[in-house]
């Protein structure tokens, strides 16, 4: 929205637009994030929920948002005085995609990454050993708005349009079932069940009706045997991998 509403309202050009969408959205994270750090597990995820609604319903009323009609006439990127096409944008994309699996690699060999995974693992030990659960929780909030921001505003320009409702909480679901299902806690998780869950509704396109059941069977099914996901910290695929080269995969 932030991307959007600069580029059709102002004019601003999308490479000033993008870094915007990124600042504003790590700005609100934070401000959403205070109300959750009394809040973990089971209430964590609730409190998010309901703040999802909050949001989505102020950008689907508000008609500042553009209401429920959205933001149209999005202008697509240029590169050399000439409309990006299809592959350069994909190409785009992909560039973005390593620049944040570059920073995520960082991250968690850094001592923010080492104190977030440590809040992930026990919150009380986390505290014990010094770690400021109120700090890095902010931090957390922020870094992953961030990177949605930066998701949103490379949908938005490619789209032209934009809506709350395409972001709802069916969308939400998906996203957190994506990061279950290839394991959290790792690089390469989210990654793979972006990918699988992403592809799985064109396989199922010939069984339309039942593809929504047969795409919950698979995650009921991967729980019940493998709960830490599909390549997660001590999954089966791991444990093998680290038998056979010696060390842990990315």
């Amino acid at each position: 929205y932030a991307s959007g509403m600069l580029a059709t309202k102002l004019g601003v050009p999308f490479y000033l637009c993008l870094p915007f969408a990124i600042v504003v959205t790590g700005i609100v994270g934070a401000i959403l994030g205070i109300p959750c750090l009394r809040v973990k597990d089971d209430f964590l995820a609730i409190t998010t929920m309901g703040i999802n609604f909050v949001v989505q319903a102020v950008f689907l009323y508000v008609p500042f948002f553009g209401g429920a009609l959205g933001i149209s006439n999005i202008p697509v990127p240029s590169f050399g005085g000439a409309e990006m096409t299809k592959p350069m944008y994909l190409v785009m994309v992909v560039f973005f995609i390593l620049v944040a699996v570059a920073v995520d690699g960082w991250l968690t060999r850094s001592w923010t990454g080492l104190a977030l995974a440590s809040i992930r693992e026990d919150e009380t030990a986390a505290e014990m050993s010094g770690v400021n659960l109120t700090r890095f929780k902010v931090v957390a909030f922020v870094l992953g708005s961030a990177m949605a921001g930066l998701a949103g505003g490379l949908y938005a320009h490619f789209m032209s349009f934009i809506s709350a409702q395409d972001f709802g909480f069916s969308e939400s679901i998906v996203i957190l079932s994506m990061v279950v299902f290839g394991g959290i806690g790792t690089l390469r998780g989210p990654i793979i069940g972006a990918i699988i869950l992403g592809i799985a509704p064109e396989l199922f396109r010939p069984i339309h009706d039942y593809r929504t059941l047969v795409y919950g069977v698979m995650l009921v099914i991967l729980m019940r045997f493998q709960p830490e996901g599909l390549v997660g910290i001590d999954s089966f695929i791991t444990r093998n991998a680290k038998r056979l080269f010696g060390k842990e995969p990315a």
